[in-house]
């Protein structure tokens, strides 16, 4: 039967599973390899009595002819700089990845199976990125799987442009990706598939698993549009109308997608469940295990004589890649040795990258000007400051690759030696992502996450919320990543309240293992960069001024402090100050004005910087309390954000100058005025509180 004419018009449902009960796969052999999948994936999903056991079972044959005869890999080292990568966006059916790692020979064992969904497990709900076992991205909120993948294809296409010379390619390698209705419905897909194709990412291969059910059911009552077209609307190759059981015909369509000089959607119609006689194409196989009876079915149906979890061995080693995997690495390791004889220079920066190495850990082009600016620095607005960081650190990272979301020339981020990135050239180091401000952050944990780059993007603060879930995703993978959010607070001024982010910072400072600069002076912004570079284990955002502020003198003792998050600007640390303010950012200035104020009066009032409170924590308790000591009570707190997230650091005594509720239209010195950010209301609040 012609495929074409078998799903013409998109036939319902019903007539496809009557399509793919009456007509044998071509290829037994591949055929049980497929059902391995399938009832390994049911038999897990059935002992931890949770997860979604139809997906896997509908996109098995789809796995087993690109992991058996397409995807370049080694499981013997799932860490190789050229091994296509794969990417389940589709993360709720996790069990067909864990699946498809043991059976190919990946270090997850039959145990690590039994133990799915388990606590302490290497088979989570959904795959959490683990590069030793394979698992090349967290997957789980739709549609950021996809995303990172176009990160990957990107940072490939990067990589390639700049390090493949003289007709060696040591940089050539595909990024596969599954997803399905899920991930289309969510906003972020396309963001970033419409920036794949403007950035023709030709390397980039996406399998859409088509079968039409959500967990609500059939999905044509909330999602009918016409996704190829949409694709093609992008610029994608779109291979329409694929039968998703059908080993040659899916293997036909991956090789189209391997030779297009575009990205690539195929389109495979699929049946969720495939196997499941009584509920094989219905949303009873989407979230929910099958049940002991219909395990029982599915055995009999696809003539499965093996128990749960037993797998004979002429299967097994049908699977097992390793030897095949070993021999193209060993392919690519000869190659590279041949390049490396006439590009030695070129070689070990590649090596430099890939191995997450900083290309210079000593930073001297940026500690050269940390050492100027200790005594020197013009008068600034930090998002400025950010770019004289960024000139210094050009040539200290030649691996960094920056961009922004439509808003370069406003958050600074286009240093002396950007080059952009167009869809004719990728060998650059700038990318303009257009307003995609989710997509953009998703990207860049892709860029991450593949290796050999260090990514940073800008934006304004009050867009952050847009990123938020994809900042969240870069902390719990731990990628380095670096957000450069700008126009920080009320100092935005005439734009309003819908462009002055007030809960912003505080916000970003719950999610567990991001950096949260919000320096005051290009000094501090200045080490805000050198910290978040050499962090290759977590993310940071570089909260930064729209207005100029002051610079200030500190000794090299003090500079060095700034590396610990808090410190003692004014003051010192061994005197018993009559109280204690707390600043960040641009509010630093007000505490500043205070103390030198109120000394002629003779209060000593200690000022403390507070670029980063989660580094600041992370310090002994020595440290802290020299800082702040333990029990002393007169503190201000001064941050133009929410108040409310300062009362534990203010302590019952304290006071917290900041925000309680969103700004107003007006130019930015009457806002901050009007919302107690001034010297006279720091000045008087400090008298009342030193009963003065």
């Amino acid at each position: 039967m012609d495929n074409n004419t078998c799903f013409n018009e998109q036939e319902n449902h019903n007539k496809l599973r009557e399509y793919f009960q009456s007509n044998p796969i071509i290829s037994i052999e591949k055929k049980k390899l497929a059902d391995c999948i399938r009832v390994l994936s049911a038999d897990a999903v059935q002992q931890a009595n949770s997860g979604h056991p139809g997906m896997p079972m509908g996109m098995a044959d789809i796995a087993e002819v690109l992991w058996n005869d397409h995807l370049k890999h080694n499981p013997s080292n799932p860490k190789w700089a050229d091994r296509d990568r794969f990417v389940l966006s589709n993360g709720h059916g996790s069990m067909l990845l864990y699946s498809l790692l043991h059976l190919t020979g990946y270090p997850l064992s039959i145990e690590d199976i039994k133990k799915f969904r388990q606590f302490g497990s290497h088979t989570a709900g959904h795959p959490e990125l683990d590069l030793d076992l394979g698992i090349e991205t967290t997957t789980g909120p739709l549609g950021q799987g996809i995303t990172n993948a176009v990160g990957m294809a990107l940072a490939e296409s990067i990589l390639a442009s700049k390090f493949n010379k003289d007709g060696h390619s040591i940089v050539d390698h595909y990024t596969y990706v599954f997803l399905g209705d899920g991930c289309l419905m969510e906003g972020i897909s396309h963001e970033a598939c419409s920036l794949a194709g403007t950035l023709n990412l030709s390397k980039l291969i996406c399998v859409y698993d088509d079968n039409g059910i959500s967990i609500d059911g059939e999905v044509d009552g909330w999602f009918d549009e016409d996704v190829c077209a949409r694709f093609k609307s992008y610029g994608w190759h779109v291979i329409e109308n694929v039968d998703g059981h059908d080993a040659e015909a899916i293997s036909k369509a991956i090789s189209e997608a391997k030779a297009s000089n575009q990205p690539t959607l195929i389109d495979c119609k699929t049946v969720i469940g495939f196997g499941s006689p009584n509920k094989a194409g219905t949303a009873d196989t989407h979230g929910a295990p099958l049940g002991d009876d219909e395990i029982s079915n599915l055995r009999e149906s696809l003539d499965w004589e093996h128990g749960p979890f037993i797998i004979p061995d002429e299967i097994k080693n049908a699977w097992d890649c390793k030897e095949n995997g070993q021999l193209q690495e060993n392919d690519w390791n000869q190659r590279f040795e041949e390049y490396k004889s006439q590009n030695p220079e070129l070689a070990d920066e590649f090596l430099n990258c890939t191995n997450g190495n900083i290309a210079n850990d000593e930073m001297v082009n940026l500690d050269a000007l940390i050492n100027q600016l200790r005594e020197n620095a013009d008068v600034v607005a930090t998002r400025k400051s950010s770019l004289v960081a960024l000139n210094a650190l050009k040539e200290d990272c030649s691996n960094m690759i920056g961009g922004s979301a439509d808003l370069t020339g406003s958050v600074c981020t286009y240093h002396e030696s950007s080059k952009p990135i167009t869809k004719k050239d990728h060998d650059g180091n700038y990318i303009f992502y257009g307003v995609r401000e989710f997509g953009m952050s998703a990207i860049m944990n892709g860029i991450d996450l593949h290796g050999g780059l260090i990514p940073y993007s800008g934006t304004f603060l009050t867009f952050s919320d847009y990123s938020r879930n994809a900042i969240r995703m870069a902390a719990m993978m731990e990628l380095g990543v670096i957000h450069v959010l700008t126009h920080d607070s009320i100092g935005l001024g005439e734009d309003g309240p819908t462009h002055q982010p007030i809960e912003h910072v505080p916000s970003l400072r719950l999610i567990p293992g991001l950096d949260v600069w919000r320096p005051c002076d290009t000094l501090e912004t200045a080490i805000a960069w050198k910290v978040a570079v050499q962090k290759r284990n977590n993310p940071s955002a570089l909260i930064l001024t729209r207005q100029s502020l002051p610079q200030y003198d500190r000794s090299e003792e003090v500079t060095n402090d700034i590396l610990k998050g808090g410190y003692v600007l004014r003051g010192e640390k061994d005197s018993n100050p009559d109280a204690i303010i707390i600043a960040t950012g641009s509010e630093v200035q007000y505490a500043m004005n205070a103390s030198n104020a109120l000394e002629s009066e003779g209060l000593s009032i200690r000022v403390v910087s507070m670029p980063c409170v989660e580094i600041f924590e992370q310090q002994s308790d020595e440290y802290k309390n020299s800082v702040i000591p333990l029990g002393f009570e007169k503190i201000m707190v001064i941050e133009a954000s929410m108040a409310s997230a300062w009362r534990g650091y203010a302590g019952p005594k304290g006071v917290v100058i900041g925000m309680e509720g969103f700004g107003a239209s007006a130019p930015a010195p009457e806002l901050f005025k009007h919302y107690g950010f001034s010297d006279v209301n720091v000045i008087e609040k400090l008298k009342a509180m030193t009963n003065r």
